[in-house]
């Protein structure tokens, strides 16, 4: 179970914002965060990682205690260990894409196995910027998922892909996620991802 309960202040263009996120996540599910621009939703994750720290409350994640404001215990990103795709992707350009999966994992076999999960077998000693756009996205996204990662933090992550390739990668990663029992929330604004991934619902106002 995951519980989420804080309180962060924004900058909106009417002065400040206060985002109230007051919720708890099943187990090996898929969730999807949902509300209008500039309501929050990437700050939620970022929050979640461990990448922005909220002025009030707490995170636990499978009784782990992540975050608690009030006896300031805050986990490390790196003691969290999220599978985090990022919307701008945030890939390294001295990389290959071989490398950035080695930076993440040891194990040969799993790097083989998600690089051919994202297609990208052939493009495996090419840097990012020899990549598409969504070369780049289904990269980012295996990196994530390199980890092996408990819970797992998506923001927007198959915008750049063309229907069919993001049909075919949401039915294999969906399987992958089952797998390592690995819990996802989800930013999207797509209705066929909300059909097609989620159960649940985050809507952040």
């Amino acid at each position: 179970m995951i519980i989420i309960d804080i309180e962060k202040k924004l900058r909106a263009y009417e002065g400040h914002k206060l985002l109230k996120v007051n919720t708890e996540i099943a187990p090996n599910s898929i969730t999807s965060v949902t509300g209008p621009s500039g309501a929050g939703k990437t700050t939620l994750l970022k929050m979640i990682a461990g990448l922005t720290t909220p002025e009030k409350g707490r995170i636990i994640v499978n009784n782990e205690i992540w975050l608690d404001a009030g006896t300031r215990i805050n986990l490390s990103p790196q003691k969290r260990k999220t599978g985090f795709v990022f919307q701008g992707y945030a890939l390294f350009p001295n990389m290959t894409v071989k490398q950035h999966l080695e930076y993440a994992t040891t194990d040969q076999e799993w790097t083989n196995e998600l690089l051919h999960f994202a297609k990208l077998e052939t493009l495996a000693n090419h840097k990012p910027e020899y990549l598409s756009g969504g070369q780049q996205q289904r990269l980012a996204i295996i990196r994530a998922l390199a980890v092996k990662p408990q819970l797992m933090l998506m923001d927007e992550p198959f915008s750049a892909l063309d229907m069919e390739m993001r049909q075919e990668l949401i039915v294999q990663l969906k399987v992958l996620l089952q797998r390592f029992d690995t819990t996802c929330l989800i930013v999207t604004h797509n209705p066929y991802e909300l059909e097609a991934l989620t159960g649940n619902t985050i809507h952040i106002s």
